[in-house]
């Protein structure tokens, strides 16, 4: 299927591994021109020769700037001032006990997983709206409906991120402008597998034998039974990033292997 894409700018942020990095390859794939983000040149550049790798002809700009920082969102927005497409995928959790997460802790994941897609956002909404189109999509997680008990402070980021596309959403009717959210279950992410690492370093066992434990004990529900790949969660993204997506707004799409236990 042919997204048509082919003219459309697209910002990903957070986009250097992982699910973002895989967002980038599939927009680019589809014809889009498409700005890699990270914390580091040295990330973004190796982000960049990777996609090139696979797509030689991929139309890619690399910034290099921390947009969990209203600083560093101010020096990126100089740099890049409008974009058709923007993915809010920058995104940081820690488990972490309830009764050990400090003030500090909470402000931070706040301000890297919530206020970088706000700041963002509210800028690039302007442009589109002159445009009369546009996409905006925040990469939340099944943990947003079914908070975690290990990291409640990421969770309530994730819940953040599904009112606030609602929220915009409610604002863009009878554009042709959408926000939405999409929900991926547990994928093996670059985070997750430095997580999945550690934790077979503490129990002394395999990583195999860690997924499978925590698919038995963490996450019982889920119908995949395996971590997604970043693949199939771009995918989605692409399409809800499409204009053929046209009809999908302010909804909450969920990519999570049936982690969660609901019919709507």
């Amino acid at each position: 299927m042919d997204l048509d894409l082919k003219d459309k700018v697209a910002l990903v942020t957070g986009s250097t591994a992982g699910i973002g990095l895989a967002i980038v390859e599939a927009l680019a794939r589809e014809g889009a021109e498409v700005i890699v983000n990270g914390r580091t040149q040295a990330r973004v550049d190796a982000a960049i020769a990777e996609v090139r790798r696979k797509q030689p002809d991929a139309r890619l700009r690399g910034v290099a700037v921390d947009l969990g920082t209203a600083e560093g969102a101010g020096r990126f927005l100089q740099q890049v001032p409008h974009v058709d497409i923007l993915v809010n995928n920058l995104g940081i959790f820690e488990p972490r006990p309830f009764e050990d997460i400090t003030d500090e802790e909470w402000l931070r994941i706040f301000d890297v997983n919530v206020m970088s897609g706000v700041r963002l956002s509210r800028h690039y909404l302007k442009g589109m709206r002159q445009k009369d189109w546009g996409r905006i999509v925040f990469i939340s997680s099944e943990s947003g409906v079914q908070i975690p008990v290990e990291m409640i402070h990421y969770g309530v980021t994730k819940t953040a991120q599904i009112a606030l596309a609602r929220g915009i959403a409610e604002g863009l009717a009878g554009t042709q402008i959408t926000a939405n959210s999409i929900l991926p279950g547990p994928t093996r992410s670059e985070g997750v597998e430095v997580f999945l690492g550690d934790l077979s370093r503490q129990q002394g066992v395999d990583v195999a034998t860690v997924e499978r434990e925590f698919f038995k004990s963490a996450r019982p529900s889920s119908l995949l039974q395996r971590f997604a790949t970043p693949e199939e969660v771009a995918a989605l993204v692409a399409f809800v990033c499409s204009p053929k997506a046209s009809a999908i707004n302010g909804a909450a799409l969920r990519v999570d292997g049936g982690v969660v236990r609901a019919v709507p």
